[in-house]
């Protein structure tokens, strides 16, 4: 009896799991279009406006040592922006305060130091209850969260996350993928 009662519980444990797989899968396939996020000047927009395009999102900061990764985000931009490809810039301020600033003094500081042309959004919060949606899809289904500034999501032009990178990869070494999304139906 006591088996038969252990039998039963592990079972429903087995379901009970494979069913809440199930439903994490079905959350992280969707497309990031289903998404909204304001833009540094402040307007509401819908991430469906980049449908079709293939997608790198950034989480960035003003005052990092990586910072000089906007040099070679804006590389990759002025080469890949005519082919159907975009850079999301999203400024957070949750890793020892390195993003300090306004979103004009962001988008200032961006424009004059790196030449910065490709989208920037407000700042977020990338972790934790706070974050903002998209980041909590793109660091779902039991994905580390963003352990700092210049995480890097490769989003196919279907609006599905591809590949994560981390702050120490360099926006040069993402250019074969870049490439290859590009060329993808």
């Amino acid at each position: 009896m006591r088996n038969i009662s252990l039998m039963i519980m592990i079972v429903g444990l087995i379901i009970t799991s494979m069913s809440l797989f199930s439903q994490e899968k079905k959350i992280s396939n969707h497309p990031i279009y289903v998404y909204k996020a304001e833009t540094i000047s402040g307007e509401e927009i819908s991430l469906e406006k980049y449908k079709g395009k293939v997608l790198l999102i950034v989480n960035v900061a003003s005052k990092c040592g990586f910072t000089p990764q906007y040099k070679g985000l804006q590389e990759l931009y002025d080469k890949y922006k005519d082919k159907g490809f975009e850079i999301l810039g999203f400024p957070c301020n949750q890793f020892r305060g390195q993003e300090p600033g306004s979103n004009k003094e962001i988008y200032d500081f961006c424009r004059k130091e790196f030449g910065v042309t490709f989208p920037m959004f407000s700042k977020i919060e990338v972790n934790g209850e706070d974050a903002h949606p998209l980041f909590q899809y793109l660091t779902g289904d039991g994905v580390e969260p963003i352990r700092w500034n210049f995480e890097k999501f490769l989003i196919s032009k279907n609006g599905i996350m591809m590949k994560r990178y981390g702050t120490k990869i360099e926006p040069k070494d993402i250019e074969a993928d870049i490439e290859k999304a590009l060329s993808d139906k």
